[in-house]
């Protein structure tokens, strides 16, 4: 909702200009433009000396007050602002694709697809008068049950729904913050709740499997055992250069680096056999992992190794950084250490991992059974 704020702006003369200041933006009724502030014509005295300017400016600012305050009301009834024809009749698809396509390449596949659904159900056309909470939960509930793009018999995951309902949020929230929209829609549809997933990782011996089992693309063996090592994400790993390794007489090995998802500065302290595996030493530009990329043909020859080492479980690469978790955790490192070591803002993300750990506890205390 359009918040209007009473300010004053200095004048020559000893005098201070009163105006309304509109956030977010509205449509001027009279010149049909976006604009944030209202003049009012009134002033104060800078620096009232009388008692005249003194109850000048108490009476003026009462005024100014009264006015402000009949403002807002105005703007929250629709009486005062408006949306031209133009922008009400403009196509929000079009809107949706242009923010999609402004952002990196990781995040613009998520809001691709987010925009294909979008299109599904709209036909391609969904002008802005037309946005409001009932489209938003339509569009919610049909998500929830939608197809894969590239397998129509298999529904859409609950998180990925999530995902994509998401970007439909932000957008409907960039849109009210420029004013394209009068009411903040985003704020009055709730989110898909995001399902709970099974985070698969390595036990310690699968891990040393692994280690013993030659990979047909060695980059990749070398990339998955260091992340099992320092807990890295594979976007960081790939984009690590050799500037960003470090040493220091007591502080041993660490990585200082700016995570790619979150863009936090890390300093992550790595053991030994982590830097070991990192081979000769480059020029400090020089990127680490030759080589490594994330592809189809990456995740077939990781899936390969797997099977080779004698391991039946559904691995991918971050797993290996779920198996860096769960070890420290089984190893008696506290969580706080481990949230910090995995680079996490929150607690609650590291959470999952003690669950994991419970559930091992759990499984492990019905192992030893008497014969009663």
């Amino acid at each position: 909702m359009t918040k209007v704020n009473l300010r004053t702006k200095e004048m020559a003369g000893n005098r201070k200009n009163l105006y309304l200041d509109f956030y977010p933006p509205i449509t001027h009724p009279d010149t049909g433009n976006l604009t944030r502030r209202e003049f009012l014509g009134l002033s104060l005295f800078d620096k009232p000396k009388t008692p005249f300017d003194k109850q000048h400016n108490t009476e003026t600012k009462a005024l100014a007050e009264s006015i402000r305050a009949t403002r807002q009301i105005e703007i929250q009834n629709g009486q005062y602002g408006f949306l031209s024809t133009d922008s009400q009749n403009a196509n929000f698809i079009d809107y949706f694709k242009m923010i999609a396509e402004k952002h990196n390449e990781r995040n613009r596949e998520i809001w691709l697809c987010s925009l294909h659904y979008l299109k599904e159900f709209t036909g391609g056309t969904l002008r802005f008068s037309d946005l409001n909470v009932k489209f938003c939960n339509d569009f919610k509930d049909y998500i929830l049950n939608a197809p894969r793009i590239r397998s129509h018999k298999i529904k859409i995951s609950q998180n990925t729904a999530f995902s994509y309902f998401n970007k439909l949020k932000a957008a409907l929230k960039q849109a009210f913050r420029e004013g394209k929209i009068k009411t903040d829609i985003s704020s009055q549809v709730e989110r898909i709740k995001e399902a709970e997933t099974q985070r698969e990782y390595l036990t310690l011996e699968e891990l040393n499997m692994l280690v013993h089992t030659d990979c047909t693309l060695p980059i990749l063996k070398q990339a998955a055992l260091f992340a099992s090592l320092t807990g890295l994400r594979f976007s960081d790993i790939q984009k690590l250069v050799w500037a960003e390794v470090q040493h220091g007489k007591d502080e041993g090995y660490f990585l200082q680096f700016r995570q790619k998802k979150t863009k936090g500065v890390e300093v992550l302290p790595i053991p030994e056999q982590a830097y070991n595996l990192l081979g000769q030493r480059g020029e400090p530009d020089e990127v680490v992992f030759v080589g490594l990329q994330y592809s189809a043909f990456m995740n077939f020859h990781l899936k390969r190794w797997v099977l080779k080492a004698g391991i039946t479980k559904d691995i991918t690469f971050h797993c290996f950084r779920h198996t860096y978790a769960t070890l420290q955790l089984s190893a008696g490192t506290d969580i706080f250490t481990v949230s910090k070591m995995l680079g996490h803002r929150e607690l609650k993300t590291t959470m999952i991992y003690a669950k994991i750990i419970d559930q091992t506890k759990r499984e492990a205390a019905t192992k030893i059974k008497l014969d009663f």
